[in-house]
């Protein structure tokens, strides 16, 4: 059984490209990975302003990412998990994905699985936490039908 899956999308920035929301959907499913429980998620698709302050308040790093996770309030009475909420930047990403040879909407999948995976526990601090979840990256990209983001 496929988790369930409350998605709000909101496009601060489009440019130069962003996925639609049932692409963004796709790619959370797929990092939800076979879990089978009521999930919720927002995803704000920012420009390189927002990204910037927003990772200057919070990480004390004053310039744009690919991605924040921001974690969720968890598990309503009706027992949806409210995981989080992702801050994807429009701009780094397109700039990322030119300067790696791939293609646009590869590098968005992985960053949507990125910070998903992110909210659902997983981190990349320690060697043995960033293999588990490359791993765990590799392995869902390649369900997608997309290649090792790391080579």
């Amino acid at each position: 059984m496929q988790a369930r899956l409350q998605l709000d999308v909101k496009y601060s920035a489009r440019r130069p490209w962003a996925p639609e929301v049932r692409e963004l959907r796709t790619w959370t499913l797929a990092a939800l990975n076979g879990r089978s429980e009521s999930f919720a998620l927002d995803v704000h698709v920012v420009g390189s302003l927002r990204s910037r302050g927003l990772n200057a308040r919070y990480r004390g790093k004053d310039r744009p990412t690919n991605v924040l996770s921001f974690a969720g309030a968890g598990t309503s009475p009706q027992g949806c998990r409210h995981i989080g909420e992702l801050v994807i930047c429009a701009p780094v990403v397109a700039r990322e994905a030119r300067e790696q040879g791939k293609s646009l909407a590869q590098h968005w999948a992985h960053m949507t699985v990125h910070g998903v995976l992110h909210l659902l526990g997983f981190d990349h601090e320690r060697a043995a936490e960033a293999r588990k979840m490359v791993s765990s990256e590799v392995q869902i990209l390649d369900r997608l039908g997309f290649s090792d983001p790391y080579l």
